[in-house]
């Protein structure tokens, strides 16, 4: 079980900086080694980066850092919507990006999004020169495709590919976690827990404040919410047959999908955190995934991303 920490200083209401450097601190006290944030989640400030490099900085060489390019962040009215993956640009991110985590070598370096107007073998390239230089260790992808992902690979080794994943959203299974299974690429699914929705916690979209993206989901909008709240009660249900809560159910499935996936759900709570990482210890039976099978078919009612808000994002 790795740890995302986007939600620590974006996307998810105000965070509180100690709450999250403690959360980050107590997942090292209980094992896990992957910690993932990106460029852009500071919002063009650095800011996530550096907070996640105040945390990890009297255990730095015990644990992974991931972090990602790929974004134009020199206009801030932009910031989801300007791709830059030159290869120029991608070390200079690097530079940024070593800076802010207070490192001198970054574990995974991703590229963010697909950047249509860079050939992906030149952003292999460019990552495996910083490989080569020691100041990158391995070459990560997110949301990329089939294609993608193989040219990449015969240009430098992809290492690892980066997507969202949960039993609300399925569509990587059809063509992507073929693709990574037969070329031995590891698989880390971000928003394991459906952003939230697959918690005790969820409520309508109004109830959000404006400053959380849940309040513009389409899975959390009228019409759609209904039909996933129910499913989650469902799974809510099977969860309290096996004694653990719906998160560590879900969080489970996942694990139990195979070896080379590694789940990065974030939290800001130590406690939250503490039920997560004993998902790992939950067993599902055959009879248990038939059962989520049965109530998230084809995964959640809704769109993954609000085209209006973030169309980049596909």
């Amino acid at each position: 079980m790795g740890l995302g920490t986007m939600g620590m200083t974006v996307a998810y209401g105000a965070p509180v900086e100690q709450d999250s450097i403690a959360t980050i601190r107590r997942a090292h006290e209980l094992g896990v080694t992957l910690f993932d944030t990106a460029e852009i989640y500071g919002l063009g400030t650095g800011s996530s980066e550096q907070l996640l490099g105040r945390a990890v900085k009297d255990f730095r060489d015990e644990v992974l850092l991931a972090t990602k390019f790929g974004y134009d962040l020199s206009d801030p009215a932009k910031l989801w919507n300007a791709l830059d993956s030159r290869p120029e640009h991608i070390r200079e991110v690097t530079e940024n990006s070593l800076r802010h985590l207070g490192t001198d070598y970054i574990d995974v370096l991703y590229q963010h999004r697909v950047d249509p107007d860079v050939p992906i073998e030149e952003v292999a390239g460019a990552v495996g020169d910083l490989i080569e230089e020691g100041k990158v260790r391995y070459f990560g992808l997110s949301e990329a495709g089939p294609d993608t992902i193989r040219r990449a690979h015969a240009t430098f080794p992809v290492s690892v590919l980066q997507t969202e994943y949960s039993v609300f959203e399925r569509a990587v299974e059809t063509d992507v976690l073929p693709v990574v299974r037969e070329l031995g690429i590891g698989f880390v699914p971000y928003s394991p827990l459906g952003r939230g929705f697959l918690t005790s916690a969820v409520k309508p979209a109004a109830d959000y404040p404006a400053d959380d993206m849940r309040r513009h989901d389409d899975r959390w909008q009228p019409g759609t919410y209904e039909k996933n709240a129910a499913a989650v009660r469902d799974l809510a249900a099977l969860a309290d047959s096996k004694g653990i809560a719906v998160t560590q159910l879900a969080l489970a499935w996942l694990l139990a999908q195979g070896d080379h996936i590694v789940p990065i759900p974030g939290m800001r709570s130590p406690h939250r955190l503490e039920e997560n990482v004993t998902s790992a210890q939950v067993t599902l039976t055959a009879d248990d995934l038939a059962r989520i099978k049965e109530i998230l078919p084809h995964g959640a009612a809704g769109s993954r991303y609000n085209e209006a808000i973030m169309p980049e994002w596909h």
